[in-house]
């Protein structure tokens, strides 16, 4: 009983993140998903990055992975990945000239390998997410008050219970 009751709660998140993902302008927040994920045992721990102020959750079995110089240069501040190296998140923060939410989103419309450019806000933090389906991930962008973007990417989108997954990912994105 306690493994279906996991499953019909997973089931129903799972739904509510996926309607509220397709919604024009979407609001996630992390005390709506928390309870629904301690209720379906499902496990995770919380990351801060302490030069953006930002902590996000990721999965049990999610490991941190050492960043090169060249991973440094190029934004990454954060690289996370299962053992088996079949899922990945990455968190950058990129200089983008002081973009606004708008611009960027208006910037990634124009993108041909990207789909589904949404604006809406979590843990009251605007942002746009947005899907590039070649690479089969889902990115959410905030920008900061330093002109640049803080940009989440989760891989694979295709998998099964990605929208659980990732959902509970970016819904946890939030000021530390």
């Amino acid at each position: 009983m306690k493994k279906f009751l996991a499953i019909v709660v997973a089931l129903i998140l799972a739904l509510t993140l996926t309607a509220a993902m397709a919604e024009a302008a979407p609001e996630l927040n992390w005390s709506d998903i928390e309870p629904a994920l301690e209720a379906g045992g499902v496990a995770g721990q919380f990351y801060t990055f302490d030069e953006i102020a930002v902590k996000i959750w990721l999965p049990e079995g999610f490991n941190p992975v050492e960043l090169t110089q060249e991973d440094v240069d190029a934004g990454y501040i954060g690289y996370f990945q299962p053992e088996d190296q079949s899922a990945t998140v990455a968190i950058m923060y990129v200089n983008v000239d002081g973009m606004t939410i708008d611009d960027y989103a208006e910037s990634l419309s124009t993108m041909e390998d990207v789909t589904e450019v949404k604006k809406g806000t979590v843990n009251g933090l605007p942002c746009v997410n947005y899907q590039m389906p070649e690479q089969d991930s889902l990115s959410i962008a905030f920008a900061t008050e330093a002109g640049y973007m803080l940009e989440l990417t989760c891989v694979p989108m295709s998998e099964e219970n990605a929208d659980l997954v990732w959902g509970a990912v970016i819904a946890s994105i939030q000021a530390a």
